[in-house]
């Protein structure tokens, strides 16, 4: 029995990793992936990380991408691919199937096997673990920490309470959402604790009667020194760590609808539970919500579970509950924010599935719910192979979000051909024109090129050969007589971008081109 629940977390390790490696680079850079990636550039050539309190979010990408760069003896910046960049967020989110061997006693061998199963197919788990992004870290890492506090809990020995502290100040210095987790954990304990002595009296048997102050104190102090080291650029930049605390005013203020990306309560929702855009296909995750439901009921009333994991049980179905209510409450919206309930809504899905399969005695009954479970894993593989691949940068997409467009691909080549053209490659001038907001992710794509100025208005006299800059400036430089304007590139939605060069250049790159 323990070898088949080990080949199977395994597969589906395995099968997660198919998902989540495959053709990594077809999707071209989000705005965010750009920023991170050029954070990252900051520290990978010179050694340089300092903490932005207004934008960004927390060191721990930059610094695993470092560490993972170092280990893999990665090429100078310029010769970066979005590959070996996406390759991080692939095994923190293959990472998050082999960490549920930590919670086994907890979920059940059958539980457990199922949870990995859709953890390896979720659709949204797949995408956003394809993305350069903080989310993935956030979820592995509070994930960490529930699962190393259900061992301390359990055994009362102080390497899993040091291991829980590591995991919130990991926690912490990823992402500024993780206050939700953190009060929806603190709050989901509190009412567990209530049911376990008032309602139920079925709180898990442990070796000590009493938690041991000294243990948690030791994990406090882990958690706060980790944190530290990484707010601070390991205690480099110590104004990093007041740069933290001043971070939350300006979350606040988007979270309260001071932000561009505000949506209703049910944006999450949707795009899990029933996602069609025209002439696109359907997406839906309701079977992983169908059977979370069956699982936290199961937690409350103790079918089919052992004390100790209706406990657990239940302490994941109110965490969960309770997140998904706060991510859904607040107004500032973005889609992969969803992982953070989606995970634990996982984690129920695998102990609903776990206990369907119970219900029934008889062997064919058991195989038949077992074949209907596995047809939903191998549908929900193929969408998430859909997400993954062939829609990977498409708007029906439940999970593109301001995607960059492919045309941007053409712009880069575009201007690559001509600084050949120029004979300058990399040292050709390049003046990029537009508000700040929009002009991401370009600096990642021209990041080759190192005589790049950067305008938020159209500068009075023009002198770069190639200029690229957004229509919404109307600059109509062809007027001038010496540029032309050689097209149109749309960036993102609603976001487009003319591209002029100098008149002797158009020709020389004109010369260039093989004759048809």
């Amino acid at each position: 029995m323990i070898r088949r629940f080990m080949l199977i977390v395994l597969l589906a390790a395995g099968v997660g990793l198919a998902l989540r490696a495959v053709r990594l680079d077809e999707r071209p850079m989000h705005n965010d992936e750009g920023v991170n990636a050029l954070r990252f550039g900051a520290l990978w050539q010179r050694g340089v990380y300092k903490y932005n309190p207004d934008e960004f979010h927390g060191p721990t990408l930059a610094y695993a991408t470092w560490a993972m760069a170092r280990v893999t003896k990665a090429p100078d910046f310029d010769h970066l691919t979005e590959n070996r960049l996406r390759a991080l967020t692939v095994l923190f989110g293959v990472g998050l199937i082999l960490l549920l061997a930590l919670t086994v006693d907890g979920l059940g061998r059958n539980a457990t096997a199922w949870a990995a199963l859709f953890t390896a197919v979720s659709p949204a788990m797949v995408f956003y673990s394809r993305y350069y992004i903080h989310e993935m870290l956030l979820v592995f890492f509070t994930f960490l920490a529930i699962a190393a506090g259900w061992r301390y809990w359990r055994s009362r020995r102080l390497e899993w309470a040091l291991l829980a502290g590591a995991g919130l100040g990991l926690m912490c210095a990823t992402k500024e959402t993780f206050v939700l987790a953190l009060a929806a954990g603190g709050l989901a304990l509190g009412l567990n604790q209530v049911w376990n002595r008032l309602i139920d009296a079925s709180g898990p048997p442990v070796k000590a009667a009493r938690l041991n102050l000294w243990h948690l104190a030791a994990g406090l102090a882990v958690w706060l020194m980790v944190a530290a080291a990484l707010f601070s650029s390991f205690f480099t930049q110590p104004g990093g760590l007041l740069n933290f605390f001043r971070s939350f005013p300006a979350w606040f203020h988007r979270a309260g609808g001071d932000s561009a990306h505000i949506h209703p309560w049910y944006f999450y929702l949707q795009r899990l539970l029933w996602f069609r855009a025209p002439r696109g296909p359907l997406w839906t995750e309701g079977l992983i919500l169908v059977l979370a439901l069956l699982g936290a009921a199961a937690g409350f009333k103790r079918s089919h579970l052992g004390r100790a994991s209706a406990s657990f049980v239940r302490f994941l179905a109110l965490y969960t509950f309770l997140l998904t209510g706060f991510y859904s409450l607040i107004a500032y919206k973005t889609p992969w924010c969803l992982l953070s309930f989606w995970h634990g809504t996982i984690l129920l899905a695998g102990v609903g599935a776990g206990v369907l399969g119970r219900r029934f005695r008889q062997r064919w009954p058991r195989m038949a719910v077992s074949v209907l479970l596995l047809a939903g894993v191998v549908e929900l593989g193929w969408q998430a192979w859909q997400v993954a691949v062939p829609y990977a940068a498409d708007r029906r997409n439940p999970y593109v979000y301001a995607q960059t467009s492919a045309e941007v691909l053409d712009l880069v080549e575009r201007v690559e051909a001509l600084a050949g053209a120029q004979g300058q490659n990399g040292r050709m001038i390049i003046q990029v024109v537009a508000p700040e907001s929009d002009y991401g992710p370009l600096p990642w794509y021209l990041r080759r090129f190192k005589q790049v100025g950067w305008w938020d208005r159209v500068p009075e006299s023009s002198f770069a050969p190639v200029m690229i800059v957004s229509s919404a400036l109307h600059a109509s430089l062809e007027e001038q007589q010496s540029y032309h304007m050689a097209g149109y590139f749309a960036l993102r939605p609603q976001v487009l971008f003319q591209l002029y060069v100098r008149e002797e250049l158009w020709r020389d790159y004109l010369r260039r081109l093989p004759e048809r």
